[in-house]
């Protein structure tokens, strides 16, 4: 795998699928391809989505001459867009939910508060909305909603306080201002950076990632054969509980089966090499 992004929980999630050969099967954020890459070595056949762009032109690059169908899309738009490439009944889906290490390091991008750059955010560049509009554009009330609601952001208040301030004197439109005014807003310092949970909330308001994901899992469901599963990696609280959710109501329905009663998160080895994997949790669902 190029160094673009490192998959996180790849053998356990791939595991999780239980691959059989020739059997269809789709990854809703392809990202760089490492999971399908693998799906694909286990003799599966892979519909791999993703709304970013350089994301799909990277996997492209990663899976040459492999079984692998590479479209444009956004996994809200699931059913849609697994009837509209043949694979209208599948074996598994993969949801790896979340932002790639190339989306962070990559500075243009406006993800991460290590680089000063413009405050954009979209996974998807044809998205009209950005960071920068919602922190100009916001009132106060809606600032602080959205900081504690996607971000669960205890000084969500003083936060939006200094915002409304200092936007008054001046459009807020670099990752490297807002980081600022959220450090200057905090009045003790944690272990994670002061700016980690409102550039979360941004990005998932930005990206409607929670509604999607809501959207999506019982589409992913609808397209699985029985005896097929949902493997689903999140990395916050807010996702993780949303397939919990999801997939205890699912069983409710008589749809099938909880496969993870408890997450699956990764072990000390992984969390060593891919520090970003800390906080991964895998949930696993089988239909009926």
């Amino acid at each position: 795998m190029s160094s673009y992004h490192t998959s996180v929980l790849l053998q356990e999630a791939v595991n999780a699928l239980q691959i059989q050969k020739d059997e269809k099967y789709i990854d809703t954020t392809l990202g760089a391809g490492g999971h399908t890459k693998e799906i694909v070595h286990r003799g599966g056949i892979v519909l791999g989505i993703d709304q970013d762009e350089e994301a799909r032109e990277e996997a492209k690059r990663n899976l040459t001459n492999l079984p692998v169908t590479v479209v444009y899309g956004n996994f809200s738009n699931l059913l849609t867009i697994a009837r509209e490439n043949g694979f209208d009944t599948v074996s598994g889906v993969l949801f790896d939910i979340g932002v790639s290490s190339h989306q962070f390091d990559e500075g243009g991008r406006g993800f991460s508060f290590q680089f000063d750059t413009p405050l954009d955010m979209r996974m998807d560049k044809n998205l009209g909305v950005t960071a920068a509009d919602l922190i100009n554009g916001l009132t106060k009330g809606e600032l602080v909603e959205l900081f504690i609601k996607y971000g669960e952001e205890k000084f969500a208040h003083r936060i939006a306080n200094n915002i409304i301030r200092i936007r008054e004197e001046h459009p807020i439109v670099t990752t490297g201002e807002l980081s600022d005014v959220v450090v200057r807003s905090y009045p003790v310092k944690g272990k994670i950076h002061p700016a980690t949970k409102v550039f979360q909330a941004l990005r998932i308001a930005v990206n409607d990632e929670l509604n999607a994901l809501r959207e999506a899992l019982p589409q992913a469901v609808e397209l699985l054969k029985s005896g097929g599963r949902v493997a689903v990696i999140t990395f916050h609280s807010l996702e993780d509980r949303i397939v919990k959710e999801s997939f205890l109501r699912f069983g409710e329905e008589g749809l099938g089966t909880v496969i993870t009663r408890k997450p699956i998160q990764p072990t000390e080895e992984e969390i060593q090499k891919n520090k970003r994997a800390r906080s991964a949790k895998l949930r696993v669902f089988e239909k009926k």
